[in-house]
């Protein structure tokens, strides 16, 4: 058990949160959710002991050991793979390193004796001599082949060392796991382990993380960063944000009677009760939602931007067709057609080759052969990963950024467009060149808006941005009637949006169906 008794934080003038009173225990699962900038890694570093609150203090239950997701991928360099594992249970390791020592002691006395059964005693009931093979578990479950575990790790792959740093954080079964983004840079099989994981997982666990599929599979509570405080709720973050949006629907129509809003509020917490059976611990969290009371809810203070994306153009028989693509190292006689109505998810072990793919696709690079058709009543619009010729170098305002891209050149009309995307009042007039990855997102979804395009490709449209930000672009995609080209690696999107899927595997096979995401991976 982890006990936050009135924390308080402020940095300068700006209070972060004020008596903070939480108690998170043992078989839950708690997501910490909340604007950028509203301070929940920070948060978690108070939980850590990394940082001291200004006020009030953390008690952690006597003898409970916490495990961290470690952020600096460079701290293990000169440790193996596998040792790096097991350092994450440290006492474990002390242990082993004080038995080696004591045991090539000479003379061996008797004192040395009693002591190594000591050591011995506290070894065997921490699992240290299963604790090798349980840390090859862990590596095998997150798809690092065994031929790396003796290597150093200055010598990994970056993205590889972020999961060797997580099985490090699971290893030893911890009484607390407290992990800061966890399926960054994992792919989504990888993921759906993790998954399994943590919903196996015992004792107490305490998340940050902007994956929402992630979020509402493993966590049985959310504490929501927001008003200076942090609230705990219980549920996933779905029940979060939907009780959240009709809390605030329903404020806004002062008119509605008092008893049809406790009636709808009573429903829907009734209908998430009833869905909990398919979570971990489904009784205990099925009997609180039945507990739960309309005044347990409030509604967020946060702000979602508006994404919808409408073409003027009605689409023709002729969308797109690719035929015989090629591109060295890449790909090889890739051909497919897109129809009207086709939602296509793309996926690749090497996120380069679908850039390229789309690059090819919208005249931005050329292929080594084969062609690219498109439609004549199809207009392209195309968010790329990589936006910076839009913004570097740019000292235009985001008024006069987002004019270059609009018929309607009135400052009101285009103010109007950025104000969808939460830029309101004097911020309309800061410079491009100093917006933020989230920020510059936002605006090339304007952009796309303005441009009325009936076919449109992104290209991970999620990086960079809040909840907020992804979830309102969920809803854009699924509601965009024409044909939507597109790679994520967040499943949720993936799960919601897409029915096709293509599968670069390599550069020879491709695999191509028309289903969705959880069709294709039930095959």
């Amino acid at each position: 058990m982890i006990q936050v008794n009135n924390v308080s934080l402020a940095f300068g003038g700006r209070t972060l949160y004020k008596d903070v009173n939480l108690k998170f225990t043992k078989g839950n699962c708690y997501g910490i959710i909340g604007a950028n900038g509203a301070g929940k890694s920070t948060f978690l570093k108070i939980l850590t002991g990394e940082l001291e609150p200004n006020t009030g203090d953390v008690f952690i239950s006597p003898g409970e050991r916490m495990s961290v997701l470690q952020q600096n991928q460079n701290a293990y360099d000169n440790e193996t793979v596998l040792d790096t594992v097991l350092l994450g249970h440290k006492r474990l390791m002390d242990l082993q390193k004080e038995k080696d020592a004591l045991y090539m002691k000479d003379p061996f006395t008797e004192e040395d004796g009693i002591r190594a059964g000591e050591l011995e005693t506290e070894f065997a009931e921490l699992g240290g001599w299963e604790a090798e093979s349980e840390a090859k578990n862990l590596l095998q479950g997150l798809n690092i082949k065994e031929d790396m575990y003796y290597s150093l790790m200055k010598d990994i792959d970056p993205k590889i060392k972020v999961k060797i740093l997580l099985a490090q954080a699971l290893f030893g079964n911890p009484d607390i796991l407290v992990l800061d983004e966890p399926t960054n840079n994992l792919d989504f099989k990888t993921a759906v382990w993790l998954e399994n994981f943590l919903l196996d997982f015992e004792n107490t666990v305490i998340i940050v993380s902007h994956n929402r599929h992630f979020l509402n599979k493993v966590c049985t509570h959310i504490c929501d960063v927001d008003y200076g405080q942090i609230n705990m709720f219980i549920g996933n973050y779905d029940f979060w944000y939907q009780s959240s949006q009709l809390i605030a629907r329903q404020l806004k129509d002062q008119n509605k009677k008092a008893e049809q809003r406790a009636k709808e509020l009573k429903e829907f917490i009734a209908r998430f009760s009833a869905n909990a059976a398919r979570s971990k611990q489904a009784t205990s969290r099925k009997k609180e939602l039945e507990k739960l009371t309309i005044n347990d809810l409030r509604p967020s203070s946060r702000k979602y931007p508006y994404i919808d994306f409408r073409f003027e153009q009605e689409i023709g028989k002729e969308v797109l067709i690719v035929k015989n693509l090629t591109k060295k190292g890449m790909f090889n006689n890739l051909s497919f057609n897109v129809e009207k109505d086709q939602k296509i998810a793309f996926f690749a072990q090497n996120s380069a080759v679908l850039t390229t793919l789309f690059n090819i696709i919208t005249g931005k690079e050329e292929a080594d052969s084969g062609t690219v058709h498109v439609g004549k009543t199809i207009t392209i619009s195309y968010l790329p990963q990589d936006n910076r010729e839009f913004f570097e170098g740019c000292t235009l305002s985001l008024v006069d950024w987002l004019r270059q891209f609009s018929k309607d050149q009135n400052e009101t009309f285009i103010r109007s467009w950025l104000g969808r995307m939460l830029f309101t009042g004097e911020e309309n007039l800061k410079p491009v060149n100093v917006l933020s990855g989230g920020e510059r997102v936002r605006c090339m979804f304007a952009r796309m808006m303005l441009k009325g395009a009936n076919l449109i490709i992104m290209d991970e449209p999620t990086n960079h941005l809040d909840l907020e930000s992804i979830t309102s672009l969920n809803t854009g995609m699924q509601n965009f009637r024409g044909p939507l080209l597109f790679t994520s690696h967040d499943q949720e999107i993936v799960e919601t949006v897409a029915n096709r899927i293509i599968d670069i595997k390599d550069e020879n096979t491709i695999i191509d169906k028309q289903m969705t995401y959880q069709e294709y991976i039930g095959q």
